[in-house]
């Protein structure tokens, strides 16, 4: 393992993540932790925030100045919507002794803003995300890129944390956070969706033993079969989401995702693939998504 250094961590937001990361590292004997959350003197919930830092052993300080007084490497993990205004607060107080990250959930343009708000502070900048989820502690995946990304893991992974470096631009940890996002989330949004029509029609357990046999493959083997046969068979697909959809309605709920996805599917229709690709079903995702994205005019951002 490599060694533990001894620096000054400050965090912006003492939620759940915050909190975890607090205890986490203390309980690993990090020593120097600060925390900053602006909800912790007078909001619904700053009884909790005070006892959280209390019993972690965290010291809670009144503003942003006083946490960049009190810290080396300033970890933000307020929500995505709140990363601009929270960096516009900083920007006077950071120096060339600051490194500072943002860990938010948010896109890599908003990120971009954040490092464009503290450029001229002199402050070592780069942007995270977390992939893990605070049920496995500390330790919860997270990702960073921009300058100072490989500092922050350097610093972390030694006590404890799991931090990966995926590249020297600013955005891309976040970049891969926010776009999985499309399907994480909504994975869920349709589990939701499936069950509450599931269970008023009596079949909730049945059909979750269904899906769970077709989705205990490798999710890359998933990939692989739908994606490519997709671009063949998307008129099919679509038809039967639609169908979907109204058998959700029928008893009651409404079917935003089955009609999403069946729209989604028409448009893919819509692009002649089945014609481009002469019926024949492409061999890999990835010349189903290119021939998508020809179709579709789209064009593929810059890697800078």
């Amino acid at each position: 393992m490599a060694d533990r250094t001894e620096f000054r961590l400050g965090l912006v937001g003492y939620g759940e993540i915050g909190s975890t990361l607090g205890a986490g590292l203390r309980g690993a004997g990090f020593h120097s932790i600060s925390c900053y959350d602006k909800y912790a003197a007078d909001g619904p919930y700053a009884d909790l925030i005070r006892e959280r830092a209390r019993a972690a052993g965290v010291t809670l300080v009144r503003s942003n100045e006083e946490l960049a007084q009190s810290s080396d490497l300033i970890f933000s993990v307020t929500p995505g919507s709140a990363s601009v205004e929270s960096a516009t607060s900083f920007a006077p107080f950071l120096t060339g002794r600051h490194t500072f990250l943002d860990f938010a959930s948010a896109t890599p343009k908003i990120k971009k803003t954040v490092a464009a708000k503290l450029s001229g502070t002199g402050a070592l900048l780069g942007d995270g995300s977390i992939e893990g989820t605070p049920l496995h502690g500390y330790a919860m995946r997270m990702l960073s890129s921009g300058p100072a990304g490989e500092r922050v893991r350097d610093l972390l992974v030694p006590w404890g944390m799991q931090i990966e470096f995926t590249g020297p631009v600013l955005g891309t940890a976040s970049g891969i956070k926010i776009i999985r996002s499309v399907l994480i989330k909504g994975i869920e949004a349709l589990t939701d969706e499936m069950l509450l029509a599931a269970r008023q029609y009596g079949i909730d357990d049945i059909v979750l033993a269904s899906a769970s046999k077709t989705l205990a493959r490798p999710w890359m083997d998933t990939v692989q079969s739908l994606t490519p046969s997709g671009v063949i068979h998307a008129k099919r697909r679509a038809e039967e989401l639609e169908m979907s959809a109204d058998a959700v309605a029928d008893v009651g709920v409404e079917p935003i995702m089955a009609r999403a996805v069946a729209q989604r599917l028409r448009w893919k229709e819509s692009l002649g693939l089945k014609d481009h690709f002469k019926g024949v079903v492409p061999r890999t995702y990835q010349e189903a998504i290119d021939a998508m994205a020809l179709k579709a005019g789209l064009v593929a951002a810059e890697a800078a």
